[in-house]
């Protein structure tokens, strides 16, 4: 591991709760558990890059493979946290590397991050035609037998709807298209989005599907 990985990774088993720990690792869902929280998971990544100043966008990829390539929680979560801390530098063509995530991350804990604070940020700032090629993306996954890339088309312009802008029709169309995939990952990012946009878009909470 490069010295960046082997830093998280020592602080994440330093702060951990072997019971906590214990208690997450008898579900055995598919990852193992440090037992660190939420909380110590992103203080570690914030320490990361206070200790590694720099990094450019190859470093960032870089580091997030790494944590990512082991199935243990706590590292992969900070990979979602340096994407998120890093996602201006990210390109369109980092669509690929973070669909990959989408459908091995699998739990709304690690999905719904990556496109709510990674791929939609991504695609809000892009312009055309790069914008129209994630937007088109975005289409494909909503398409994808694979819930978990249907929830993630669902979410990802969350933040820019929020804020007033975003494709109204186009994301309509895109949930509707999603909601095709009866899985319950789906059908769940619907009260995700009620909740989310109910304040400040209640027009668009109005227009979704029942």
């Amino acid at each position: 591991m490069s010295e960046a990985a082997e830093f998280i990774d020592a602080a994440l088993q330093r702060e951990a709760s072997w019971e906590r720990a214990d208690s997450l690792n008898a579900n055995d869902d598919g990852l193992r558990y440090y037992g660190a929280s939420v909380g110590v998971v992103r203080g570690t990544v914030r320490d990361a890059l206070r200790k590694f100043r720099g990094m450019d966008r190859k470093a960032v990829l870089f580091l997030a493979a790494e944590l990512w390539f082991e199935p243990i929680f706590e590292r992969r979560l900070a990979a979602v946290v340096l994407l998120q801390s890093n996602v201006a530098l990210l390109r369109p063509s980092d669509l690929a590397r973070l669909e990959r995530y989408v459908r091995e991350g699998r739990r709304e804990t690690l999905v719904d991050p990556v496109a709510v604070d990674v791929v939609g940020p991504l695609a809000a700032r892009l312009t055309e035609p790069e914008r129209a090629q994630a937007e088109a993306v975005l289409d494909r996954w909503a398409l994808s037998p694979d819930p978990w890339l249907c929830r993630a088309a669902m979410l990802a312009p969350l933040r820019e709807l929020r804020s007033g802008g975003g494709d109204a029709e186009a994301f309509l169309r895109r949930v509707r298209t999603a909601l095709e995939n009866d899985e319950g990952v789906v059908r769940d990012a619907l009260g995700v989005l009620s909740e989310e946009l109910g304040k400040r878009r209640p027009d668009l909470v109005g227009e979704l599907p029942g």
